[in-house]
Order: structure tokens, then sequence, then C-alpha cells
């Protein structure tokens, strides 16, 4: 059968691929949009084995959350280059993938993402070969049911921030004093450098972690001639500083010096008349899961 103009850009506006690709798909295919569409999709996976090992250092944070709070998603979507990842096609990819994470629900994991029969791996395929830059998802957070989520997304999609919440009812969630305390709270994540918060609490520190922090200080102390009580106290001290940098609510706040994280936590708490604990959070930043050079 004659293959036509309209034919043609018909099966572009579907696949998004060239003319002539279009063109050459629909005759292969004797004019059957659904096989020519198969053909296309061939080709583009094709296309996409070729780019894969070139670095994907670009790209967004995508982000989803519940209008209650309840449920939040963070994934990184990697590309090769900035002016990609700002392209509309790209951001259909991030809401196209944060849909399937949705849908998946508590069944999405590692393994499922990277699938290359799964639906995610699918999307990003075909994403690259309609972009011609080489894509990834090398990771994504999602919390869902265990408490109040709040978001906050940074320079424009390149950092991403979770952060979840136990003791807030939904009269607690929609009131301005929480909703200015998680937006705080997130970007104190979001403002971490060189190395952000690990740890939610004090307790949350593995015991390991903290006896090589011990051990270093104690190292430090040998030559110092103190007691050995004395120098007790002193890794003790330095480990309150090791706490600052790396649980969050023991830091400064970056909004006002003169306060900790715990301590807006616990003006907030006191304002609501109900106790809140924060008690996990991401943080996301475009490039920092990337793939590597090749």
């Amino acid at each position: 059968m004659a293959i036509t103009a309209s034919d043609v850009k018909k099966l572009r506006d579907q696949t998004g691929a060239g003319m002539m690709d279009c063109k050459a798909a629909l005759e292969e295919a004797g004019g059957n949009f659904d096989e020519a569409n198969t053909i296309l999709r061939k080709k583009g996976l094709a296309s996409a084995a070729k780019k894969i090992g070139r670095v994907t250092k670009e790209g967004l944070i995508g982000h989803l959350l519940s209008p209650d709070g309840s449920k939040g998603i963070l994934v990184e979507v990697n590309c090769e280059s900035d002016f990609v990842a700002r392209t509309d096609d790209f951001q259909q990819l991030l809401k196209d993938i944060l849909a399937q994470i949705d849908e998946k629900g508590d069944a999405a994991d590692e393994a499922w993402v990277k699938d290359p029969a799964g639906p995610v791996q699918q999307r990003v395929a075909a994403a690259i070969g309609k972009l011609g830059e080489n894509m990834a998802v090398p990771r994504f957070v999602r919390y869902a049911g265990q408490g109040y989520i709040g978001q906050y997304i940074h320079m424009g999609g390149k950092i991403g921030v979770q952060v979840e919440f136990a003791g807030v009812t939904p009269a607690i969630g929609a009131h301005e004093e929480f909703v200015a305390l998680a937006k705080k709270i997130a970007q104190q994540v979001a403002a971490a450098s060189p190395e952000a918060p690990r740890y939610v609490s004090r307790a949350a520190v593995p015991a390991d972690v903290l006896e090589k922090e011990r051990s270093i200080y104690r190292a430090q102390m040998e030559r110092s001639g103190k007691p050995a009580s004395i120098i007790d106290k002193i890794v003790e001290g330095k480990l309150g500083s090791f706490y600052s940098l790396v649980v969050l609510p023991d830091q400064v706040s970056i909004h006002d010096s003169k306060v900790t994280v715990a301590d807006l936590i616990g003006a907030a708490s006191k304002a609501l008349g109900s106790p809140i604990t924060l008690t996990r959070f991401a943080r996301l930043k475009v490039g920092e899961g990337a793939q590597p050079d090749l």
C-alpha cells in the first residue's frame, strides 16, 4: 500500500522518531501502525545499546508528593547534557518513571527499576533512542504510610530532599508552623556541604562507626601524657562534634546559628501542642549516582 505523508506524520507524532525512519518502518510493516511502532522500538533499543557506557552526569531529580503528605517519591534520572535534561521529552520521562514507581508501590525496588525488560528501563531505552543520549536511573527513594512527608527541590531540580515526621495529624500537617518547620529541615539537608547528615538521631549511629571515631580520637591523644580518665572525657567531647556533623537534629540550624535542628523541632512541637519526631530523610543530588566512565 502507498504510504502517505499524513501516515508518516501520524507515526512520528506517536513515536518521536525521524520522518525517514517512520516512512521506512511503515513501508516495512506494510502500513500497519502497530508493527511499524514495534520496528521503531526495536531500532530505538538498538541505538540505546550503542550509547550504553557514555557517562551520565547531568539530569534532574523527579519528585512526587501526595496532597495529604502520606506518600512521597524522589528519583534521579541522568543524561549526558543539561540541554537534554531541560527538554519536554526528558521532563515527560521523569513523570512517566515517577508514575511507574508510584503504581508499583511497596514492590518497587532497585532490581525492578534496573530490569531491562521492566517498564522503567523500557521508557529509558525509548528516550535514549529519541533524544540521542545515554540515560540512567541510578536510584530512587519512596516513603509511604509511615508518617507525614515533606519535600524540597533545590537548584531547579539538581538536589531533592525528602523528610518524614511522626506525630503529625492532618490538622498539624496543614498548619503553617509545621509547614515552615518541614521546609526548614529539608533546606538544612539540601544545604549540607561537603557531606550531608547521615543519621536521624544519635541512637541511629552504628556502634562500629562510633568505635572507629573513638579509636581515632584516642590515637590522637596517645602522646599527650594525660590520664586515661581525662582522655576519655576529651574523646567523648570530640564525639559531640562528630554528632553535630552527621546527626541531623544535632546540627546547628542554617536559619539561626543560635539553635540546633532539634531545637527547631522542639519549639514547633510546643507551639503545635503535639510531640513531633523526625523519623527519616533522604537527599539526592544529580551526578552522585551517575554511571562511571567506561
